[in-house]
């Protein structure tokens, strides 16, 4: 699943989403799917792994991860990569 950056029509809230395929997201602030997909910065040489794990940890505080299993879970929090 990408990452991706949006900006809310209705309510100007900026935000960045795990998105399946197919899937619409909505905004956190407001509930709207009238969103602009917006253009994301290039991470900076070097921090490309921290970055990752902070969009992780946002992401399973948000209990995006709950489909995986708890050892899965924390494979993925630690930056694990065979899953």
């Amino acid at each position: 699943m990408p990452i991706y950056d949006y900006h809310c029509q209705a309510c100007g809230h900026r935000f960045e989403a795990l998105v399946r395929s197919g899937a619409t997201p909505a905004c956190p602030q407001c509930a709207s799917t009238a969103l602009d997909k917006c253009v994301s910065p290039i991470a900076p040489a070097g921090k490309i792994e921290a970055i990752r794990m902070a969009h992780r940890r946002v992401a399973a505080a948000q209990g995006l991860f709950d489909n995986y299993s708890p050892s899965d879970k924390a494979k993925l929090l630690q930056g694990k990569k065979n899953i």
